[in-house]
């Protein structure tokens, strides 16, 4: 039976922020589930880089002709609506 093996993954940190997590009782664990989480909640288009490819902004441009950005007044956020007014959130 094959087992999987863990693989390392290194990256640099500053000053500041390595100090933080030295003191972290678990720095693996915890890592791993920031990583996790950061993933869980990347923007499916530009998957966390913040910028979309000539391709992806024609499909959003042509998406953004019938759904508008809008801003909830009860959590801050801001959330998709689609112009026929049947979008989620508060208005």
């Amino acid at each position: 039976m094959l087992h999987s093996k863990d693989e390392v993954i290194s990256f640099k940190v500053g000053a500041a922020l390595a100090r933080v997590i030295r003191r972290l009782p678990n720095r693996s664990e915890f890592i791993r589930a920031a990583v996790l989480s950061a993933l869980d909640h990347a923007c499916p288009l530009c998957q966390g880089t913040g910028l979309l490819s000539p391709e992806q902004k024609k499909h959003w441009d042509a998406f953004a002709r019938d759904h508008t950005v809008k801003h909830c007044q009860d959590c801050d956020a801001l959330y998709l609506t689609c112009g026929s007014g049947a979008g989620g959130g508060q208005q």
